[in-house]
């Protein structure tokens, strides 16, 4: 049996990459200092949690933040080697509104990554890109294999903590200060195993 296998193109530039047509493998995919990194699919409590998120800020930006809005899987461009990367977070929030052929979220100011033991290491490379966006005021990593919550805030200076604030107890919540919202662990994890 003969197998077609694709050939991924060499070095892409962002412009390169957004015009790439893909593989034709329905592999989604990242550029990272200009090379293709494929992302792995989520698993259900992965993808579960991304929802549960998702309906909470929602709502909440509704209510309480009608200039707001939450985007899922959007597209940054990190500040350091901004030509070469584009990452893809599972979850955001920007004030900015919405224009025609935008591809890019802009002006990202809370960036949500749901952690999965298969893309650890790429996850906490992100959270650094991620922490180069001079709009990013917080950035939140969510796990999927136990009840944990790692938080990142930039302090009145604009600094970044040296290490991340963490709860991890099943009746903690978090607070995202970016958009005056707490949310509690139970509706994070809501119809996950960890629940």
């Amino acid at each position: 049996m003969n197998v077609h296998q694709t050939q991924l193109p060499p070095l892409l530039t962002v412009a390169d990459f957004l015009d790439w047509p893909g593989d034709g493998s329905g592999m989604r995919y990242e550029l990272v200092d200009g090379v293709l990194r494929a992302m792995s699919p989520g698993s259900d409590a992965h993808n579960t949690i991304v929802v549960n998120l998702t309906g909470l800020i929602w709502t909440h930006l509704r209510v309480h933040k009608p200039g707001y809005r939450a985007v899922a899987a959007l597209g940054v461009q990190p500040r350091l080697s901004a030509e070469w990367n584009y990452r893809i977070p599972d979850l955001g929030v920007t004030q900015a509104p919405n224009r025609p052929g935008q591809i890019m979220t802009p002006d990202p100011i809370l960036l949500i990554e749901v952690l999965s033991p298969g893309n650890a290491q790429d996850t906490r490379e992100n959270v650094r890109a991620y922490a180069t966006l001079p709009t990013v005021q917080e950035i939140v990593v969510v796990h999927s294999t136990r009840m944990r919550v790692e938080t990142m805030r930039r302090d009145a200076t604009g600094a970044w903590p040296e290490n991340p604030l963490i709860a991890e107890a099943v009746d903690d919540t978090i607070a995202l200060a970016s958009i005056a919202a707490e949310f509690k662990f139970t509706d994070i994890y809501a119809g996950t195993h960890l629940a």
